[in-house]
């Protein structure tokens, strides 16, 4: 039978799971300097899973109790066909089996896709932006144009798309356009995360410390010009959230290294190849292709799904980089200077 849709989903720590961040595609058409390198080798096409093995799939955690669904990469919108599994995501929105679906995004081919993504239930989107500052842009990214994803966010705004941008904090590179982030956002509408440098990638320990800038930092910088209140908002994630009482706007801040928010995980990630990680943090996975491709009529692939998160782990062990950013914190490695 299948899973009594009363009964929450949940891991072996008691912890409710219904928020999942699929990817679509590992692919993208940036090659930003701190998630991957320039030549960058891709997986096989013929390894990823169908968009139609994708709909299954997640349809199948939606099934589970999974209500907010975001959807992700690489750059989720350079696959081929992708709003077809946009549309097919569409009807969980319309039946109300999903409370949310988003999107996150590189913003470079927002601006052809955004109206299609508001007619198939995307309500909001979140934009990675570092810079604005169009030379940086070009750096940050090795051969992405600002304008294009000024552009997209113009559209999707147009489109009745909330926008959220999501901007990392990288020391020696956007400390000095603080101020004109957040005053850029505020004048659009748009919602601001920051979210310190993740030890992700194809990246060693001393290059990640390089580039850390401690979200504790970049906060009282803030302070120095805004008046920020804390706010009880959760929106299904990691991030904490303030007030900017000048402009009105929410600011959030994504502490994976200086900040552990593992009592209240609540997502699990699925990657375009069907393995699902129940924890960023942790090397772990579970394939879910042999229950998805076994022919039944899908309940193997239910007690899967739920065999798989009962191996969730209790929080994340960036374990490897403890001493190093607390050392670099110690050292004041941060905006005004090492």
């Amino acid at each position: 039978m299948l899973h009594d849709p009363l009964v929450p989903l949940s891991d072996s720590f008691g912890r409710t799971v219904t928020y999942l961040r699929v990817s679509v595609t590992d692919r993208c058409d940036l090659r930003c300097t701190y998630c991957m390198s320039e030549h960058t080798s891709f997986m096989p096409k013929c390894e990823l899973l169908t968009l139609e093995e994708l709909d299954r799939l997640v349809s199948a955690f939606v099934d589970l109790g999974v209500r907010k669904l975001r959807v992700t990469g690489g750059e989720p919108l350079v696959r081929r066909g992708i709003m077809t599994f946009f549309r097919a995501m569409g009807r969980h929105v319309r039946s109300g089996a999903l409370k949310e679906l988003t999107l996150t995004t590189n913003g470079t081919l927002l601006a052809r896709h955004a109206a299609e993504l508001a007619d198939c239930g995307v309500k909001r989107v979140n934009v990675s932006l570092d810079t604005l500052d169009p030379a940086k842009y070009g750096r940050i990214t090795r051969w992405g144009r600002l304008e294009n994803v000024l552009g997209g966010i113009a559209a999707a705004q147009a489109a009745g798309l909330r926008v959220k941008i999501n901007t990392v904090a990288l020391r020696g590179f956007n400390e000095d356009e603080l101020f004109r982030l957040v005053d850029w956002c505020a004048d659009r509408g748009c919602d601001l995360t920051f979210i310190e440098v993740m030890p992700m990638g194809e990246f060693g320990v001393e290059d990640r410390l390089a580039q850390f800038w401690p979200l504790s930092a970049l906060r009282a910088e803030l302070e120095t010009r805004y008046r920020l209140a804390d706010m009880a908002l959760s929106t299904g994630g990691p991030a904490s959230y303030v007030r900017v009482a000048e402009t009105g706007q929410t600011i959030g801040f994504i502490r994976p290294l200086s900040h552990n928010f593992c009592a209240t995980c609540n997502r699990v990630r699925l990657s375009c190849r069907g393995e699902l990680y129940t924890c960023l943090g942790t090397e772990g996975s579970s394939d879910l292709r042999p229950a998805l491709r076994d022919g039944e009529a899908g309940l193997g692939l239910y007690a899967a799904i739920q065999a798989a998160l009962r191996l969730k782990p209790a929080g994340h062990a960036f374990g490897y980089l403890a001493g190093g950013v607390q050392g670099a914190m110690a050292r004041g490695m941060n905006h005004t200077g090492g």
